[in-house]
C-alpha cells in the first residue's frame, strides 16, 4: 500500500524538470519509489532524524542522496519539485517546501479529504506560489517567483506560528 500510494504522485512529478526533493521523507516515501521510477532524475531525501537517514542510505538508488537536516536549513530556489507526504498540517508543509523550489517548479503534497485549500492558498501566496488543479488526494502549488525575504523562517517557527 505504501508503494502504491507513493506512486500515485508519479503522474504529477514525472512531467516536471530538475531535482526532486522529498521533505521529511521518514521511511523514504514517496522519495525512494519516485527515485526508482525516475532513474534519470536527481532525488534528495531530506530528513531531520539521523537514525532514519542512516537507514535510508541502504535503500536509495544511485542518483538519490540522503540529507540529514531540516527543510528550513536547505538552500532556497533550487529544486524542480518538492514532495511531502504526512509531513505536517498542509499549510505548514507548504511553507517548508515552497522555498526549496525554483520559479516555475511545483510542490506536490499528499493530503486527506478534509484539507483546507483556502489556508494553503493563503500561505502559498505569501511565498510566491499559487494552487493549481490537482487530482483528489493531492495539492499542487506552482512557484511563481523567487522566495521572498524572510523565508524560510527559523527552524520551528512555521509549526509554532503558522501563517494561516
Amino acid at each position: 500500500m505504501l508503494l502504491e500510494d507513493s506512486l500515485r504522485g508519479l503522474e504529477l512529478v514525472a512531467p516536471t524538470t530538475g531535482a526532486i526533493v522529498d521533505v521529511g521523507t521518514g521511511g523514504g516515501a514517496p522519495g525512494i519509489p519516485l527515485a526508482w521510477s525516475l532513474p534519470d532524475r536527481e532525488v534528495v531525501l531530506v530528513e531531520a532524524e539521523r537514525r532514519k537517514c542512516e537507514f535510508l542510505e541502504d535503500w536509495v538508488p544511485p542518483r538519490a542522496r540522503v540529507v540529514w537536516g531540516r527543510a528550513e536549513e536547505q538552500p532556497v530556489d533550487w529544486a524542480g519539485v518538492a514532495v511531502a507526504k504526512a509531513l505536517a498540517h498542509p499549510p505548514t508543509a507548504a511553507e517548508w517546501c515552497l522555498p526549496l523550489v525554483r520559479e516555475g517548479g511545483v510542490v506536490v503534497l499528499w493530503v486527506g479529504p478534509s484539507v483546507e485549500r483556502e489556508r494553503v492558498a493563503a500561505v502559498a501566496a505569501r511565498i510566491a506560489g499559487e494552487l493549481i488543479d490537482a487530482p483528489a488526494g493531492f495539492l499542487v502549488i506552482r512557484k511563481t517567483g523567487p522566495t521572498p525575504p524572510g523565508f524560510p523562517r527559523r527552524v520551528g517557527v512555521a509549526k509554532k506560528r503558522p501563517l494561516a
